[in-house]
């Protein structure tokens, strides 16, 4: 069976090492004016230098991002922007726009081009049409179905082909939306999207205004966001209701043998304004699903839960399957992620010995307590316990983690210092302030 390769997101140099650490082949990231990614982004051109660079020292693949549709203005100095991350000599850069491509390929003609899915290549023609300009990847359109991805394969079966596995999902076509501008004047293609999808909506009913006018409209249904009220956003239903906003989030990983055995060449997560722990936890998944294909070993449903613990808004398939419900896709509760488990610390690397016990130090992000169920992720695996002792960093006895900027050594299970390196401790059956309001809330309601 074909080996499909794992590409997971890098939004700075600590995600990125973590990727690795958890069994990613590859990272994608970008300088925020070029990749989609203005906000969250870690990376400048030292640091993208300093990232390529240990990822080939690791035999690793780093692509980088340059997907954005740039007007014309934009596109003044684009060679000299260019040069110095070609000098960096990136495995790939990842574009969209067809002048971009005309460009690379007039100034730096040997640099290989992946298409980015922001392009919506949805069928085996235009797959076929990109390969004959040279393009080496085509990062498939996320409204393709899996007998579609085996057709493109089969027709045009000299074109590397990645699919989006896992993350989030807009609700815009291939994620061209309009939304971010239309609200607040930021450009999603921009990479400035405030995410306007997420937020709460009401539907308005038809009312005369004082001077007869009816508003909103009394043949369309009109969303107003709280914070802007007044503001109307025509919203077309079906018998169904409205459903285009709030799409759960991707969730592949119960397909990754289908992939692979289809001859999917990279399996991709999204994710580059996310958590390093979230890059983290999915690269361990999603390598041990693709390593249980290859092996030819049953899919573990215990992976569905692995994912569920952390931060989501639901999961779906997206299109992977056709002919699925509405409420599968769609987030009708709310805009929030929810979660069971909670990133709470990074191991330092300093581990000592005393007591008959084994103290780890524990750079703290989240607070955590004495009697607390947690979890110690490591790339060579995970140990649950339950925790019984937490010291300060004088190693005075203690019962609680503070929050994040705090050091303090706790107890864990007898595991090899090698091993400890890049863990992370994750709180078990956590329940945010958020969903605890949302669960009160409804008990009132009831």
């Amino acid at each position: 069976m074909h080996v499909p390769e794992l590409l997971s997101p890098a939004g700075s140099l600590t995600a990125m090492r973590y990727a690795f650490a958890y069994g990613a082949d590859a990272v994608y990231a970008g300088l925020p004016r070029l990749s989609l990614r203005v906000r969250n982004n870690a990376f400048d051109h030292d640091t993208l230098a300093s990232g390529i660079y240990e990822a080939h020292g690791k035999d690793k693949q780093f692509y980088v991002v340059c997907n954005i549709a740039p007007h014309n203005s934009k596109l003044n100095g684009f060679e000299d922007q260019l040069k110095p991350i070609i000098a960096m000599q990136p495995d790939a850069l990842i574009v969209s726009d067809p002048g971009v491509i005309y460009l690379i390929k007039q100034y730096f003609p040997n640099t290989p081009l992946h298409l980015s899915v922001q392009a919506n290549t949805i069928n085996w023609a235009a797959v076929a049409f990109w390969r004959d300009l040279g393009i080496s990847r085509i990062i498939l359109s996320r409204e393709l179905g899996l007998k579609e991805i085996e057709e493109i394969r089969t027709k045009v079966p000299d074109m590397e082909i990645e699919v989006f596995v896992h993350g989030a999902l807009c609700m815009a076509y291939s994620g061209r939306c309009l939304l971010s501008g239309y609200f607040n004047k930021r450009d999603p293609n921009q990479g400035a999207c405030i995410n306007a999808c997420r937020w709460e909506y009401k539907v308005s009913a038809a009312v005369q205004d004082d001077v007869g006018q009816i508003n909103p409209l009394p043949d369309a249904v009109m969303l107003e966001e709280p914070q802007r009220p007044g503001e109307y956003m025509p919203m077309f239903e079906d018998l169904h209701g409205t459903y285009i906003l709030n799409s759960k989030d991707l969730r592949a990983v119960q397909h990754v043998r289908e992939l692979a055995q289809m001859g999917v060449h990279s399996l991709k997560i999204e994710g580059r304004t996310k958590s390093p722990y979230y890059v983290a936890r999915t690269a361990q998944v999603y390598r041990r699903a693709i390593d249980d294909a290859v092996a030819g070993r049953p899919f573990d449903q215990n992976l569905l839960t692995d994912l569920e613990g952390m931060a989501n808004r639901g999961f779906t398939e997206g299109f992977l399957r056709r002919h699925v419900s509405q409420a599968e896709m769609q987030n009708y509760e709310q805009s929030h992620s929810t979660g069971q488990q909670q990133f709470v610390g990074a191991l330092s690397g300093d581990m000592q010995c005393h007591s008959g016990k084994t103290w780890v130090l524990v750079d703290v992000r989240n607070r955590f307590a004495v009697g607390d169920e947690l979890i110690l992720m490591t790339p060579s695996g995970n140990h649950e316990f339950l925790l019984h002792n937490i010291q300060n960093q004088i190693h005075e006895p203690i019962r609680v983690a503070p929050g994040s900027g705090h050091q303090v050594w706790i107890a864990v299970p007898s595991i090899p210092a090698l091993q400890l390196t890049e863990a992370m401790l994750i709180r078990k059956n956590f329940v945010s302030e958020q969903d605890l309001q949302n669960v009160i809330s409804f008990r009132e309601v009831k």
